[in-house]
């Protein structure tokens, strides 16, 4: 039987859910997992629902059928295959603390993905993007250049077909066009010291304020460097006892953790742009499960 899910965005109605769940039910679907959530201060509503289609029908056959219940509630929806996996690029610089942990996790499917190219400006991961069998491009980046190194960049998404632009530690920021053109579809990471510890050694500001609380924002990039809707976030405590070097080490532990939630929800289809906010829906159950341990 085929799983699939249901992702809906739409005016808050009378009826939404009951004429969701009956065309499902009249289509010889079994509704497994649903979420859902209504915004009274925008008036929005939202719903992801996961299913097996019992009876075999397909995905054209389901987004056809639903387009009378879409055209009533005008409803933006979107009907996906479970087993068809989300192709993803990933983009890194010196910091390798996140690109190993997603290497991992693709390994053993905790994250299932199809990791079509991993791009950076250093070549320090080369060899080890290559080991894993994974495309690998070195797309050097100077304040002369960047226009072309960013063209190069998307016109690696194009050839690739990437539907999602993975941040892990890449340090250059990307353009206004490039923000655009790729909007919902680019994840960034970084520290949640911001906009108290800016620039340089942010660890080691927080270390000489006595911070007590380290953490780590995943996020949507838009235009506005770092503002963009919040996905994950995530904190790990410390004390007087923890010199700068805990702080950095602890610091990227909770980065990795945090992105590789934030893709998780993502490839899910669990994550919906509400403004400058996001709706995060729990994980269904078995989503967590590992193909393979080790």
């Amino acid at each position: 039987m085929d799983k699939y899910y249901l992702t809906v965005t739409c005016k808050s109605k009378r009826g939404i859910v009951a004429a969701i769940a009956g065309y499902l039910a009249e289509s010889g679907c079994n509704i497994t997992d649903s979420s859902q959530f209504d915004d009274t201060q925008t008036g929005n509503f939202f719903m992801r629902v996961s299913f097996i289609s019992e009876d075999g029908a397909g995905l054209d056959a389901l987004r056809n059928g639903f387009a009378d219940t879409a055209e009533t509630f005008e409803m933006d929806f979107a009907f996906h295959d479970e087993s068809q996996k989300m192709r993803v690029i990933i983009m890194v610089s010196r910091f390798g603390h996140c690109l190993n942990d997603l290497l991992y996790r693709w390994r053993i499917g905790a994250l299932p993905v199809n990791i079509v190219s991993v791009i950076s400006n250093h070549l320090d991961y080369q060899k080890l993007v290559v080991n894993h069998d994974i495309p690998f491009h070195y797309v050097k980046v100077t304040k002369e250049n960047k226009r072309e190194a960013e063209a190069q960049q998307m016109r690696i998404v194009e050839e690739t077909g990437a539907e999602l632009i993975v941040l892990a530690r890449y340090m250059q920021v990307l353009s206004n066009e490039m923000s655009e053109k790729m909007s919902g579809r680019i994840i960034n990471i970084h520290h949640s010291f911001l906009p108290s510890f800016k620039g340089a050694n942010p660890y080691k500001q927080a270390f000489e304020r006595g911070v007590k609380l380290i953490g780590a924002t995943s996020h949507y990039v838009t235009a506005d460097l770092d503002e963009g809707p919040i996905i994950e976030q995530d904190t790990v405590r410390v004390t007087h006892a923890q010199n700068p070097s805990d702080y950095v080490s602890l610091g990227r532990d909770v980065e990795s953790q945090v992105l590789a939630r934030a893709i998780h929800a993502h490839i899910h289809r669990r994550v919906f742009l509400n403004g400058n906010k996001t709706v995060v829906f729990p994980a269904s159950p078995g989503s967590h499960a590992s193909e393979r341990m080790g």
